[in-house]
């Protein structure tokens, strides 16, 4: 019999690329390989790459050479490159960086554990040339379900005869031509679920839709199904994640399927939270925004992609909005949850942003009271429109801005938290450790970037309960807290 092979999956990016490489592992499980968790440990480190801004690709690009390194004393024998990165370059990724073995682009996933035997063996498969993926689908959006085409996180699923009839233990079944074979690469009690796949939107400054193609919805029993089995496999919270998940359904002839989703996705037995990410402003709608925060189970959290919030500026980017518009949609949320949550991306110096502009920005946030502020520095990206802008700014005008908003976010988060001392908060444990004592998130806190809340003592807890806390103190965006009881015991009373 021959030896069993060893993958590990190193996963950059954002929570769709993490949905990605638990398709890919559920692959590549499915075919015989042992997943393992270490690099070092493996025959061959899967990269998966994220390719949104220069930051994010030298992280990719240090955890190939990183990887790499692993084949002079480790048992590693190939490094191979998938994701954002591997798909928007291709060939150009491949002849820039020889130490990858191989670069996969989206196209391959479905073959992935033969692309990994042939690398392994000492063959090559040539790196595709990118292509700009919007133009694989067609235009109106009721006509791309069925059409085949690789969109990873719900992609085609392999025939039947390519699956053994016994999955070995803890693989999600393909239940659908879209539903994906799924392993999860960890036991955190919360798993992304992707709601749809791509972008029809046409930011000035974002790539993302040329390399992740159009929008495609999946269809609500493949996201219930996967759900299912998530909260099977112990998960609590799902987070659903797209591009743009407000646009959900359009494609399927209701752009208000979401709002009948959440509800029969927070009944699945066993799931403690919903959480809906990556939010549209111009395209959230009074129904949304009701069932977000009336609907049991489902978090009153609202990931709100603002980028700015000056006329001029936002016109630029393509977008729409303003400062009045932005908070009378956040005062009609707070209406409705005073606890909300909401968090926002903001990007500073863009092509001609005047000093008033800036200044209307600061007012924004100022004013808004967001839980979660990221800020980034404008930057080109190759192919978008944005990069041939006149006007652009001095970098160290940037930098500058960039620096001074940074600090402002910081305050203003900080003094956001502290208006939560006194509330009383459901937060999902979801660690405990013997030093660092018991941590968890609120409604109000996405995995990864809004804070956590720490515990003032860990007794009694475990990851995966749903706990009431009275927040005691903050520390910067995190919050201190005393568990006042079991949200189970509440419920059972």
């Amino acid at each position: 019999m021959p030896e069993r092979r060893t993958v590990a999956l190193v996963t950059l990016g954002c929570a769709r690329n993490e949905v990605d490489s638990e398709e890919l592992a559920g692959r590549l499980a499915a075919d015989g390989w042992e997943l393992v968790e270490e690099a070092a440990d493996a025959d061959v480190a899967v990269v998966n790459t994220c390719g949104f801004v220069e930051a994010a690709k030298k992280d990719s690009v240090d955890a190939l050479l990183e990887a790499n390194d692993l084949k002079d004393h480790g048992k590693t024998q190939a490094v191979v490159a998938v994701g954002c990165m591997a798909e928007r370059y291709g060939k150009e990724l491949a002849e820039a960086l020889p130490e990858a073995d191989g670069v996969l682009g989206f196209d391959d996933y479905a073959d992935i554990s033969d692309r990994l035997r042939t690398i392994l063996s000492g063959g090559v498969h040539a790196s595709h040339t990118p292509r700009d993926r919007r133009k694989l689908l067609p235009i109106s959006p009721a006509d791309r379900q069925g059409v085949d085409v690789a969109l990873p996180g719900h992609a085609q699923a392999p025939a039947p005869q390519d699956v053994p009839a016994d999955l070995p233990e803890g693989l999600a079944p393909a239940s659908g031509p879209r539903a994906p074979l799924r392993r999860r690469l960890h036991t955190s009690p919360v798993a992304s679920v992707k709601l749809a796949s791509g972008c029809d939107r046409r930011c000035s400054f974002c790539a993302i839709p040329s390399f992740r193609g159009s929008f495609v919805s999946r269809r609500p029993s493949d996201v219930l199904g996967e759900t299912r089995w998530l909260a099977e496999q112990g998960v609590k919270e799902i987070m659903l994640v797209s591009e743009n998940n407000t646009s959900y359904g359009k494609d399927l002839g209701d752009i208000r399927l979401l709002e009948t989703l959440l509800p029969e996705l927070a009944a699945v037995d066993g799931i403690e939270r919903v959480r809906v990410s990556y939010l549209q402003p111009a395209e959230m709608r009074p129904g949304l925004i009701d069932a977000l925060t009336s609907t049991e189970k489902v978090a009153p959290y609202f990931d709100l992609s603002f980028q700015h919030s000056a006329p001029g500026v936002l016109r630029a980017m393509r977008r729409f909005g303003d400062t009045e518009r932005f908070l009378e949609l956040l005062e009609t949320i707070r209406g409705k949850a005073p606890q909300a949550g909401v968090r926002s991306n903001f990007i500073v110096g863009f092509p001609g942003e005047e000093e008033a502009d800036f200044a209307e920005l600061e007012r924004f946030l100022t004013e808004a009271r967001l839980d979660a502020i990221g800020v980034f520095g404008y930057s080109d990206e190759e192919g978008t429109e944005a990069a041939g802008y006149e006007r652009k700014l001095d970098r160290h005008v940037v930098d500058a801005r960039l620096a001074h908003l940074s600090r402002l976010a910081e305050e203003l988060t900080a003094q956001r938290a502290e208006e939560r001392l006194g509330e009383t908060l459901h937060v999902l444990v979801e660690s405990v450790d013997g030093e660092d004592g018991a941590v968890g998130r609120a409604a109000h806190q996405a995995p990864e970037t809004d804070g956590q809340v720490v515990f003032t003592s860990a007794v009694g807890l475990a990851p995966g309960r749903m706990v009431e806390a009275k927040v005691v103190g903050t520390e910067g965006v995190d919050l201190m807290a005393d568990v006042v009881s079991d949200c189970r015991e509440e419920a059972g009373r």
